[in-house]
């Protein structure tokens, strides 16, 4: 309905009145927590209707994730020429490019669904991608607009929590303007809607500066990227980050297919299990900032590890509503820990003079397995089942828990380090006062 458009529009201002009055942070945090949603919420879109409009078009049922897929395809692409791009022009030339190639993507879209085009809701589904890259940079955007390293946590869980507002913006636009525009399979006019939501955002975007870096003489040279992924810590940060999204992301591209091609389930009930999945990977943001305080990031690496577990168990538990409900908001819940993990992570592995490279690295590597994941997805689904979906994630739940485990053990080597270190200069000054 229209009216759950408008409220949660309305929820979205509002909580951008109550945040600004609870944290002092920069404006251009404030901007991207208004501007993300609108942007994000096409994605959520491609993800609800893409595989069932793609069945719709005739698509080869092993093909029918291929919008979804190559959306995914077209993050991981973009990710080194988002990056670079903000690198040589800057963050706010950036975003704009971004946003341009979204609103593309959403016309596309339309005379793809007006048409009833299978290619064209693929090719369109890449622009949404290549855009998507460029949104998922304005993270760092966000980072490099705060001054203090201890805000980092509380600046990526203020802009994670905006995409709740996303979960429930896309699906609902697909289902409200489903048939404003007549189309042979519908949906034209949810994509026309989700231009409008791209004008608006490049509207507000305006008010967005560049963030300002400041280098220190102890930077250092430039290091080669071969020196830089082989520190344990921006290991840790992409595997965290990696397996999380991936394992989400091959999840949920298999749920609406699963519930609604196999199982029988309404589209309705379909759109509720995704619309809460989104909210789940979004709505732990309201406490992780604190939750990192309290217990630390590599026991919240742990904690999503486990939540993945329960969510194997779950799903493999039937096929009915609840079931795929409970999976998926556990699974949202699992992913926020661990991209949060990963993304504050990140940061410590690169001084600010490298930060273009490895944050285009970072983002190629995590897209690049939830595109490979996405297509496996359908693949699988239709050729063995919902249940093998389940079964064939459990080895790289695996590795999350061999990642935490090689965490904790650099974290106490840490511990022992400083320690170590703290007697030797206890030591040092008792004989330095000795002499005296």
């Amino acid at each position: 309905m229209l009216t759950n458009i408008f409220i949660t529009l309305a929820l979205l201002i509002l909580s951008f009145i109550g945040l600004q009055r609870m944290f002092t942070l920069p404006k251009n945090v404030w901007l991207l927590f208004l501007v993300q949603p609108l942007v994000m919420a096409a994605s959520p879109v491609i993800v609800f209707i893409g595989g069932i409009l793609a069945t719709s078009m005739g698509a080869d049922p092993a093909l029918v994730t291929l919008p979804v897929t190559v959306m995914i395809l077209g993050v991981a692409s973009g990710a080194i020429p988002a990056a670079l791009l903000a690198k040589k022009k800057g963050r706010r030339f950036a975003v704009f490019t971004g946003f341009s190639l979204g609103f593309s993507g959403t016309m596309l879209a339309t005379f793809a669904a007006l048409n009833g085009s299978f290619e064209l809701l693929v090719l369109a589904s890449l622009l949404f991608g290549i855009s998507t890259a460029f949104i998922q940079q304005l993270r760092f955007a966000a980072i490099e607009s705060v001054t203090d390293s201890n805000e980092v946590p509380t600046v990526l869980s203020i802009l994670m929590l905006s995409g709740i507002f996303s979960a429930f913006l896309g699906p609902e636009i697909a289902v409200t303007a489903k048939d404003w525009l007549s189309s042979p399979y519908g949906y034209a006019g949810s994509f026309l809607f989700l231009s409008g939501l791209f004008i608006i955002a490049m509207v507000l975007m305006l008010g967005f500066k560049n963030p300002e870096i400041k280098f220190s003489d102890n930077d250092g040279e430039i290091r080669p990227l071969s020196v830089i992924i082989k520190q344990p810590i921006f290991i840790i940060a992409i595997l965290s980050a990696a397996i999380g999204f991936a394992l989400m992301s091959y999840l949920m591209t298999a749920t609406p297919l699963s519930m609604y091609q196999l199982h029988g389930h309404s589209l309705n009930d379909t759109k509720w299990v995704i619309q809460s999945h989104i909210a789940a990977m979004f709505i732990p943001s309201l406490f992780t900032a604190l939750l990192v305080k309290r217990i630390g990031l590599k026991n919240l690496m742990l904690a999503g590890t486990l939540i993945y577990t329960v969510v194997t168990v779950i799903a493999l538990s039937g096929e009915q509503v609840m079931h795929y409900w409970w999976a998926l908001v556990l699974l949202g819940i699992g992913w926020n820990f661990l991209f949060l993990t990963g993304t504050s992570l990140l940061p410590q592995s690169y001084h600010p003079s490298e930060r273009h490279k490895v944050q285009a690295l970072n983002d190629f590597i995590i897209f690049g397995f939830q595109a490979a994941a996405s297509l496996m997805a359908g693949w699988i689904l239709f050729k063995a089942g919902w249940h093998v979906v389940v079964i064939t994630s459990l080895p790289f739940i695996i590795i999350l828990f061999a990642v935490s485990w090689f965490y904790f053990k650099k974290e106490r080597e840490k511990i022992n380090q400083a320690s170590t270190n703290a007697v030797a200069n206890a030591q040092q000054k008792i004989i330095q006062q000795s002499e005296v």
